[in-house]
């Protein structure tokens, strides 16, 4: 039987920060050229192992074998992940292959009710309805188009991956600390990076040092404080809210994209993020419907 716990607000405020940081990693993983997507991805998560190690020091405990197992297979998860996103990209636009990744909470609430024993609420599906249009709207607003399909299928499947990536961390943030999922989780993106790197005959080195900087900062800002924010707040909300807190991230990308690269915010795109957050806001008060004994 799943017990279904009341969200703790705080959870879901760190939940939507981290995702909101996560919208400099886009400008940034620009910055990093002409580092290639798997040098970008190892570099980010090599930078953040060091810190992630430090802060897991002294917060595992015993008999959580399994959960590190889920831990990992997030890992697995998020490689996955960005390398099929980033390849999408070089065959259909950026906005195309974003709005399709956002698909994810449908993935998520679809396999928590089939196969994990959730009851959602009407209003969760609605708030949900909600957001995937309003990202819908910011995809068309930044000229979403039907590409080759190439491109589009790399993209859904890149969200099935992120559906996956939540679930199985919502499951290893079950028993163990948000630092010690966080250190498993990047150890094996670290290690898949760079062996998917080295397969590909990417290019590690030779960079110029605003590249080096840009890394820096995906490891450290991105990968340690970001996803510290998200991992914490998935342990103090449900698998379902956590994925819909987490499209958040397409209204900061919008946001700063406007902010620090003077990219024209159009009214279309207003709506978008009102959408988004709305839905999102809708989610957050339609907790599951816990089993009666």
């Amino acid at each position: 039987m799943i017990i279904h716990k009341t969200p703790d607000p705080r959870g879901l405020a760190s939940l939507i920060l981290g995702a909101s940081l996560l919208g400099f990693a886009a400008m940034l993983v620009r910055w990093a050229a002409p580092a290639g997507p798997l040098a970008v991805g190892f570099y980010r998560m090599a930078f953040a192992l060091p810190f992630v190690a430090l802060m897991a020091r002294g917060t595992g405990r015993p008999g959580t074998g399994r959960a590190r197992f889920w831990a990992l297979a997030a890992g697995a998860c998020f490689v996955l992940d960005l390398w099929m996103w980033h390849t999408a990209l070089h065959h259909t636009s950026a906005a195309n292959a974003t709005l399709l990744v956002t698909l994810a909470p449908i993935w998520v609430a679809v396999v928590s009710v089939l196969w994990l024993g959730a009851r959602l609420r009407r209003r969760f599906w609605t708030g949900m309805l909600l957001a995937l249009a309003g990202a819908l709207v910011l995809g068309l607003a930044k000229g979403a188009r039907w590409g080759t399909g190439l491109g589009e299928l790399l993209g859904a499947l890149a969200s099935l991956a992120y559906g996956a990536f939540t679930l199985a961390l919502g499951r290893a943030r079950r028993e163990l600390s948000a630092p010690e999922a966080l250190f498993w989780v990047v150890l094996c993106c670290t290690a898949l990076f760079g062996a998917l790197g080295l397969l590909q005959g990417e290019a590690f080195l030779g960079y110029p040092a605003r590249s080096w900087w840009a890394l820096l900062a995906l490891g450290v800002g991105i990968q340690v404080v970001a996803w510290w924010f998200i991992t914490w707040g998935m342990g103090h909300v449900s698998t379902n809210l956590g994925a819909m807190g987490l499209m958040t991230q397409p209204v900061a990308t919008v946001v700063l994209g406007w902010l620090l690269l003077s990219e024209p915010l159009r009214p279309l795109q207003g709506v978008g993020t009102l959408l988004v957050l709305a839905g999102v806001t809708l989610c957050a008060f339609a907790p599951p419907v816990p089993e009666r004994p």
